[in-house]
């Protein structure tokens, strides 16, 4: 729903997870975020969200009064739980509008 969305607190670093109902193959993630600076995604393939593994971190564009949009090519990537820390924005709070995974 593009009327929804997630916001920080205020401070940095802030996450979220988001689990699958078994490990599945990704072969891209998207994200449509607003005001983030360093994003970081880590994976974990363990039945509970433990043990994440650092995949991609990468410094995002500010687009003043539009949404950021990033797609990230994951080839041969397996993961039960997705990890995205965002480690700094450009203002005091940013928003997560969607995040999109493919593959099977």
């Amino acid at each position: 729903n593009s009327e929804t969305f997630w916001t920080t607190t205020g401070m940095f670093p802030q996450e979220f997870i988001i689990g699958f109902p078994k490990c599945v193959k990704i072969s891209k993630v998207a994200i449509q975020c607003y005001l983030v600076r360093t994003l970081r995604i880590e994976k974990s393939v363990s039945e509970d969200p433990v043990g994440f593994e650092q995949c991609i971190e990468k410094d995002l564009q500010h687009t003043e009064g539009q949404l950021q949009m990033e797609e990230f090519p994951l080839p041969e990537f397996q993961a039960t739980y997705l990890r995205f820390i965002i480690k700094s924005a450009f203002d005091h709070f940013v928003s997560v509008h969607r995040v999109m995974a493919e593959g099977t």
